[in-house]
């Protein structure tokens, strides 16, 4: 399994920045703290992030990782780096096996219709595509070649035709998850027999009648979960690469044995643990098992996708988001207050190219362990500040606050200007999206109206859009309206 770098060619430097001349710090789960970031290749970051297990089609929760790393890609991109991101596809556990025998279905067709709504979800939020996305049951040779190296360095063991992984030869185990072995409370399925430790995990599962299974030196079987992210990273970026990426829910035992595995073999493996937290409903993690997923595909039909994104991705991903239809509203008009902006602005002066650079507080915040919320902030002010300018028809100042919002947007995924978000009839957003900007104008003149007291005015607007059949509600946030 001859892992080996990524090329790294010629720099993509649109903005003008050059790897190393400013600092980026990130949080490191491993190590504890926020860090200065270092890559292992100058010009270079390689990211592995988990990614689908496509046993089903995704809620807004599965859909927060992706987001999250996709912004962390775009800030490499623009401090100029050339971003490697590799985010596999689980496409064979148990509960895939067990969805396809419930509803007698090949266990790879289910598969497959999940992985394509994974990627439709990806692309609704503006995700940008990974360098690579690797599926688990394409690489059964390297596991296969990664278990082999594993018995003969005594990591592991074969019996009754599964493969594990004997944790005690491996004495930094539980480093990244910080527990003690003694304490360990390993997961483990009914069917993993013969283990000499029951804090073992599965690397590989012996065949079951009916179930699908390659062979191996072994015996037939099928991988363990742990095992496909070791190969798979091995095999795209090398036996080191900077950043390994997912949710919080990933540390254990995910996270803990792909290190185990990997360093085992012989990897150095990565440098950097970056972890997002969880989208949350009534204080629980959104899961399908709990019945409480709120699923992309239906999300996308009561809200614009730039609007969603604007949700999951503009608070700390180091945070929990707490889901409810309020915040969601929150964000909607915090964005439309945004976009508000940029259209008064270009239906004065036309076409606003972005600046080439960001505001110097604005790189700040992101250079600050992704600080997408201080970052927001800026984005604000610097609305405010255009607005300022609009009204004193300050058309040259106004325009020079839009192409800074717009190289801001740009990082996040959020210009509303950019080609990802104008074709918004594939995404469904165009009808709404037209609507919000109309009625936002209309808003706009009513709040003019109360702000030099012509409450006659703004009361006969309300009242016309009620008639419309749009509801105006005022909140401390600003108006928002809604279908009556």
């Amino acid at each position: 399994m001859a892992g080996s770098r990524p090329g790294c060619g010629p720099w993509a430097l649109p903005w003008g920045h050059y790897p190393g001349s400013v600092t980026i710090r990130l949080y490191d789960t491993s190590a504890r703290q926020i860090r200065d970031f270092t890559p292992i290749t100058r010009g270079c970051v390689s990211i592995y992030l988990c990614g689908a297990t496509v046993q089903a089609a995704p809620h807004i929760g599965h859909i927060r990782s992706g987001l999250n790393f996709d912004i962390l890609r775009r800030w490499f991109v623009y401090r100029g780096y050339d971003v490697t991101l590799v985010r596999n596809v689980t496409d064979i556990d148990d509960k895939i096996i067990k969805k396809a025998a419930e509803q007698g279905r090949p266990w790879w067709a289910i598969a497959y219709d999940n992985e394509v709504a994974f990627n439709e979800g990806y692309d609704a939020l503006g995700c940008l595509r990974p360098t690579v996305e690797p599926r688990a049951t394409g690489h059964i040779p390297e596991m296969i070649e990664m278990m082999r190296g594993l018995i003969e360095r005594g990591h592991a063991y074969a019996v009754n035709g599964n493969v594990y992984f004997d944790v005690r030869s491996f004495p930094r185990y539980l480093e990244l998850s910080n527990q003690e072995l003694e304490n360990l409370l390993q997961p483990s399925a009914e069917d993993e027999t013969g283990k000499r430790d029951p804090r073992d995990f599965a690397m590989w599962k012996a065949a079951k009648p009916g179930e699908p299974s390659w062979e191996t030196p072994w015996g037939r079987g099928r991988p363990g979960w742990h095992l496909e992210c070791s190969a798979m990273a091995h095999k795209y970026l090398g036996t080191a690469f900077d950043i390994h990426g997912g949710g919080l829910d990933l540390i254990f035992p995910h996270h803990e044995n792909e290190i185990a595995q990997a360093k085992g073999f012989g990897d150095d493996f990565a440098r950097y643990w970056l972890h997002n937290a969880w989208v949350t409903m009534s204080g629980e993690k959104m899961s399908k098992s709990l019945g409480n997923s709120v699923l992309v595909s239906e999300m996308t039909k009561h809200w614009r996708p730039i609007v969603l994104r604007y949700y999951l991705g503009t608070p700390h991903y180091r945070s929990m988001i707490e889901y409810s239809e309020e915040a969601l509203r929150e964000a909607e008009s915090a964005f439309a207050r945004i976009e508000g902006f940029i259209q008064r602005v270009v239906e004065k002066a036309g076409p606003v190219e972005p600046a080439a650079e960001v505001p110097p507080a604005f790189a700040e915040a992101m250079d600050d362990d992704l600080g997408v919320p201080q970052a927001l902030a800026v984005v604000h002010t610097t609305v405010r500040q255009g607005n300022a300018a609009l009204s004193a028809d300050d058309k040259e100042g106004a325009v020079a606050r839009l192409a800074e919002v717009r190289a801001m947007l740009g990082v996040l995924g959020l210009d509303p200007l950019d080609e990802r978000w104008a074709g918004g009839a594939e995404r469904g957003q165009d009808l709404h999206g037209v609507i919000d900007s109309l009625v936002r104008l209309v808003l706009d003149q009513r709040q003019a109206a109360r702000t030099r007291k012509d409450y006659a005015t703004a009361d006969a607007i309300r009242d016309q859009l009620q008639q419309s059949g749009l509801v105006v509600e005022d909140t401390p946030s600003g108006p928002r309206w809604s279908l009556a």
